[in-house]
């Protein structure tokens, strides 16, 4: 009975065991979100030469109440669809692995780039959207066209032609939080983008834009606010992208108007060293560049030895007075101690010459003798 018993209960565990496994296999592992992108035709597809308005939804998200960070949904290109090498959970690098249209980490940029925070997060009021509690969500964003410029964490700029390589729209964990339930990439199509024309071909007629320029509402601005500019002379329907000091802070790409127009506000990083720093604009198509020196106070960045001003003119006269006075009061002392020194010898050479007068005897009167009577 005993042995019977035993049995059962060893059928009774195996069984369990088993009804574990199946539950396990019947619920997979988090899967990553999928992501849908609506364009004007109602498609995953946009122009090649102009900005696309598109609806970027996303489902099956991990959404995490209260969590820091969020998702970050981006334009550009990875380097490997289909392995995922490219994902920041798996050891990717921006600028290397993947690349995407850089615009301000703000809800109010020029729509190249989204933020979704979670839902009760601290973060919300400064996103583009909120995280259902399911995990889907839905945006709107801007796709510049098929060539967009980038940068890595260099701040080296480098052009990326979505009709030579994959784009689509990339998802990863937003303020450096590497989740890789959230990090998916979506291939978006160009129309008319089979085949990128030859260097000749895109290269503009020459005299087709006048010499570029860009013009700064103010010369001189605060560290944490914002450079106000517009730039003229580019090829109209050109990508423009502004950057600060080659990578320091950057915006766009801006698509350029009718005339080769572009005007736009460039954010100025409070860690940033007060002086003058150089505002680029480049053209993606033309190549043609424009720059402008902006004055930056008030920045928290502490200036380099070589960046430090010399002393006022007053500082150093003051310094020297002060070497003079003490160099003058050392010789002062000096003399001083020689004249008393020489002073004492004089006057022990004196007390030595002069001789000692002998002193006097002092005469002791005889006593008078008292007579005797007889």
């Amino acid at each position: 009975m005993k042995r019977l018993s035993l049995r059962l209960s060893a059928a009774a565990v195996v069984l369990a065991l088993t009804a574990a496994g199946a539950v396990v296999a019947a619920a997979p592992a988090w899967a990553a979100g999928t992501v849908t992108v609506t364009g004007p035709q109602g498609t995953a597809s946009a122009d090649a030469e102009y900005a696309t308005d598109v609806t970027v939804s996303g489902s099956g998200f991990q959404s995490i109440p209260n969590g820091f960070g969020g998702v970050y949904v981006l334009f550009g290109w990875v380097d490997d669809p289909e392995g995922g090498s490219w994902r920041p959970s798996a050891g990717g690098v921006v600028g290397e692995d993947y690349r995407y249209v850089p615009d301000a980490e703000s809800a109010e940029n020029n729509g190249y780039q989204r933020f979704l925070a979670f839902p009760g997060s601290q973060t919300e009021s400064a996103a583009n959207g909120v995280l259902g509690a399911d995990g889907s969500w839905s945006v709107t964003m801007v796709i510049p066209g098929a060539v967009f410029e980038s940068h890595d964490r260099d701040g080296r700029v480098s052009e990326v032609d979505c009709r030579t390589v994959t784009c689509g729209i990339i998802t990863i964990g937003a303020h450096g939080v590497k989740n890789a339930n959230n990090e998916t990439f979506t291939p978006v199509s160009f129309a008319g983008a089979a085949e990128a024309p030859s260097e000749a071909a895109s290269a503009p007629a020459e005299g087709s834009a006048g010499a570029v320029r860009v013009g700064v509402e103010s010369a001189s601005v605060a560290a944490g606010t914002s450079i106000v500019f517009t730039g003229q002379g580019f090829t109209p329907g050109e990508q423009v992208v502004a950057s600060l000091d080659g990578g320091l802070t950057a915006v766009g790409p801006l698509t350029s108007g009718a005339q080769g127009e572009v005007a736009a506000a460039l954010p100025v990083p409070r860690e940033i060293r007060d002086g003058t720093h150089l505002l680029t604009l480049r053209g993606a198509g033309s190549g043609a560049v424009a720059e402008a020196e902006v004055t930056v106070s008030g920045g928290s960045a502490a200036a380099s030895v070589s960046d430090e001003s010399t002393a006022p003119t007053w500082v150093l006269v003051l310094l020297l007075a002060c070497i003079a006075l003490a160099t003058a009061l050392v010789v002062t002392s000096i003399v001083t101690a020689v004249v008393r020194a020489r002073s004492r010898r004089r006057a022990r050479r004196a007390e030595t010459a002069t001789p000692v007068p002998e002193e006097a005897a002092i005469p002791v009167p005889e006593r008078a003798t008292a007579g005797v009577s007889s």
